[in-house]
């Protein structure tokens, strides 16, 4: 119980020359006794699979469209283009430029001929690429956390740190092991009171992590570790601090650092997009006992919001944020005392891939509110069409804006947060409060969802004096 576990994202990781003096040393002075997960560079991963946001398709999504050889390898080119980019931008020591540049061109040549290979051998009739296309996204994706693991190690190393590469991506290797074996394998003989271990964020294993957790695989990887070598703490690096609400819709003289709250709003905020840990991740920690620490990689002094299982000492709205969503609608007169429709709504929406966000029914409709693209919804209503040909479905582009907090009793957030709205001259189309009483959720108009959050961040956050807990 004495190190920690510490994972960096990838747009803090694209500032690795800064972290060295920020996070991994106090300019030039190492501390031990940490683990350090990464993840790739920023827009690596992009480059490697698809756009996360846009959906451009890189090298992985060129492949698996069959978009043909020349797209796929120029994609393919690009990413190692800009793995080589990122590591110049870092590093300045000539032989460790040559060295991440080498193993830039390994891992990317290795790729290639495993996708020529396999696209030669699923052209006979007996082998289908659809059986494959898993294990190759997972080996795309492992290039880019092995890179950036390899260039911090050469970076901390050139710096005087005993650094030590831990590459969990299983390149080359034959053996078929679990997540926990992987780890505790690739740990064995690590000593991190002597040494800093660099962990690649992706790790390949039997369960198959991206079929499982898909971009959120790092801090699944990062929690394992966490749990399984009972960590003190947890600790994830971001280029800015947990707060109250974006500082560019309600100023930044007005948010607020969070400094603790608990894995209720971890969640919540999970579920509307601001993810402070993956909701698998989270609950990882939340069974082992690991309190979970969000800092800010660039002021290291500051110790950041601690998330734990503790209840808040007093009642307070900790967060107010937003997401933009769809309101897929089921109107059906009959649906009164019927069995069925809401299951075969929700089938349809996992056979799909929509993420289901929030939910509100009736006597005769059901409404999901849903984070997913426009398609997708589209294939959802043509299925539940066929199967209630007299129901009315309609889908809307609404936002969803939610009031959360550790605990919300008393504080009559629903009633405070409309009257809130109405003052800023904003009607919802919708609220709800559960009896939890950890989030209010209102339903605005699309084009409303930043003046919303505005407003109830000025009443319900700036405007209350103890809207806010202790820091940690």
């Amino acid at each position: 119980m004495s190190h920690t576990v510490e994972k960096i994202g990838g747009t803090s990781m694209s500032r690795l020359d800064e972290l060295r003096d920020t996070v991994f040393t106090d300019h030039g002075r190492t501390d031990y006794g940490r683990f350090f997960v990464v993840s790739a560079f920023g827009g690596i991963t992009n480059l490697l699979l698809e756009h996360k946001k846009t959906g451009t398709p890189g090298a992985y999504a060129c492949f698996a469209d069959g978009k043909g050889a020349g797209a796929w390898n120029a994609a393919l080119d690009d990413a190692a283009a800009a793995m080589i980019a990122a590591h110049c931008n870092v590093l300045d020591h000539p032989d460790d430029i040559d060295a991440a540049t080498a193993m830039v061109q390994d891992r990317i040549e290795g790729a290639r001929t495993c996708l020529v290979d396999l696209g030669r051998l699923c052209s006979y009739g007996h082998f289908r690429l659809n059986a494959h296309l898993l294990q190759i996204r997972e080996l795309l994706s492992g290039i880019g956390e092995a890179h950036s693991a390899f260039v911090a190690v050469l970076l901390l190393t050139r710096a005087g740190v005993n650094a030590r590469l831990v590459d969990l991506t299983g390149w080359r290797d034959e053996a078929e092991v679990t997540l926990e074996q992987r780890i505790t394998s690739a740990l064995d003989g690590v000593d991190p009171m002597a040494e800093m271990p660099i962990v690649t964020g992706y790790a390949q294993c039997s369960e198959g992590l991206m079929r499982e957790y898909d971009r959120g695989y790092s801090e699944v990887t990062f929690s394992r570790m966490a749990a399984l070598t009972g960590a003190r703490e947890a600790i994830i690096h971001k280029e800015f601090h947990l707060s109250s609400a974006d500082p560019n819709l309600v100023g930044a003289d007005k948010v607020r650092k969070l400094g603790r709250t608990n894995y209720d709003v971890a969640d919540q905020m999970a579920n509307l997009g601001m993810e402070a840990i993956h909701p698998s991740a989270a609950k990882t920690l939340r069974q082992a006992g690991v309190p979970l620490r969000v800092t800010n990689a660039f002021e290291p002094q500051d110790p950041g919001t601690l998330i734990d299982d503790q209840p808040a000492e007093e009642a307070a709205v900790e967060i107010v944020t937003g997401l933009d969503v769809l309101a897929l609608e089921v109107f059906e007169q009959d649906m009164v005392g019927v069995k069925g429709y809401d299951a075969a709504i929700l089938e349809a929406l996992t056979r799909h891939g929509v993420r289901i966000v929030s939910k509100v029914s009736n006597a005769n409709t059901i409404t999901h509110y849903v984070d997913a693209p426009l398609p997708d919804v589209r294939r959802v209503e043509k299925d539940l069409a066929a199967k209630y040909p007299q129901s009315e479905i309609s889908t809307r582009e609404l936002a969803l804006v939610s009031v959360v907090g550790r605990d919300l009793n008393g504080l009559s957030v629903l009633t405070r947060g409309l009257l809130a709205l109405d003052g800023a001259g904003l009607a919802s189309l919708g609220a709800s409060q559960g009896p939890r009483n950890v989030d209010v959720q209102y339903i605005m108009p699309r084009g409303d969802m930043g003046a919303a959050i505005k407003a109830l961040h000025d009443s319900l956050v700036v405007g209350d004096a103890k809207a806010f807990p202790r820091a940690a």
